[in-house]
């Protein structure tokens, strides 16, 4: 449906046609009639001829009028009525960033991967479902810290996770210091609706607050926390099979997720790990609204764009004119 934002500006349409009424009831006025060659017919805005404009011009200039002043009016196409996407969901993304993220025993296509480029992958097609989400991203290894605070910017979100990089909190893992800043971050939200989903490979091995410490609190804070395990299990290196998980605390993220209302998962593979942010998209759920809208197109520049087309042209065409008749006149 075609609106227009300012309809009341039509009012200017016809003021071209009032000022040609009142030229055309004054009385002419003889003006003097200079030489084709005296000096003062060259100055800017001087003309040789007389002032009224042929009838083809001025019908030119007011269809220009008319288009313009048709953009002031802010043409508008209204679409049909969509629900809009709300949720009070607020989830926080924590990673693990710390050297071991770099082990590569992911394969995507035949080709093997580090842990980190797996997480990147997998997290890339689950923040785009979360359409309508408060999305926010934790970084952690020796220290935690917000890669991106809480908002509806996913593309954004999505690319400061693929500027992550392995090593850049540390070279160690402080599960409990995440946590707690995934607490801080998520304690003034409403209640039932703080989510943290966290993705280790490894254990607790610095910090300042233990893990279980940091469960405590979030339980108590109602902070909700899915715990992802991501490694193989068997990996073959020079010949022999080893366990490239050894240091995965299974047992930590399976408390932590208990404690507080969530769920342990356990991605071996790249199919796992797609499979686990499914699950918790089924979870944790998008809650809709009933609330509607229509989308606004404005339009405004076709006409702005047409008017000032047809004064270049005119403009060019009279230029052109002007050209012809110094050439005729020598």
């Amino acid at each position: 449906m075609l609106s227009l934002a300012y309809p009341w500006l039509l009012v200017l349409l016809p003021l071209p046609l009032l000022t040609m009424l009142r030229n055309a009831h004054q009385r002419p006025v003889q003006a003097p009639v200079l030489p084709v060659g005296h000096w003062i017919s060259g100055l800017p805005g001087v003309s040789r001829h007389g002032n009224a404009l042929p009838q083809w011009q001025r019908l030119v200039l007011l269809a220009a009028w008319s288009l313009l002043v048709l953009a002031l009016a802010r043409p508008q196409h209204v679409a049909e009525q969509v629900q809009m996407p709300v949720t009070g969901r607020d989830l926080l993304l924590a990673v693990d960033i710390s050297p071991s993220m770099d082990e590569r025993d992911m394969v995507v296509q035949g080709r093997t991967i580090n842990r980190l480029q797996a997480v990147k992958r997998v997290l890339r097609e689950f923040i785009s479902k979360r359409q309508g989400d408060r999305l926010g991203l934790l970084l952690f290894g020796s220290q935690p810290y917000i890669q991106a605070p809480l908002s509806f910017d996913h593309p954004t979100i999505n690319t400061l996770l693929d500027e992550a990089g392995i090593g850049m909190a540390g070279r160690a893992t402080a599960i409990g210091d995440a946590i707690g800043l995934a607490i801080k971050r998520l304690r003034e939200r409403p209640e039932g609706q703080r989510v943290v989903i966290l993705l280790t490979d490894g254990a607790n091995t610095a910090g300042e607050v233990s893990p279980d410490t940091a469960t405590d609190i979030a339980r108590d804070a109602g902070v909700r926390i899915y715990t992802v395990g991501i490694g193989a299990d068997t990996l073959i290196q020079r010949g022999r099979q080893v366990n490239p998980s050894r240091d995965l605390d299974e047992a930590l993220l399976n408390r932590i997720a208990d404690e507080t209302g969530g769920r342990y998962f356990r991605a071996r593979s790249l199919p796992e790990l797609e499979l686990i942010y499914d699950s918790i998209n089924q979870l944790e759920p998008i809650e809709l609204e009933g609330r509607f809208y229509r989308p606004v197109t404005d339009l405004f520049y076709w006409p702005a764009g047409g008017a000032a087309a047809i004064w270049l042209i005119l403009q060019l065409g009279l230029a052109g004119a002007a050209i012809n008749r110094e050439i005729r006149h020598g």
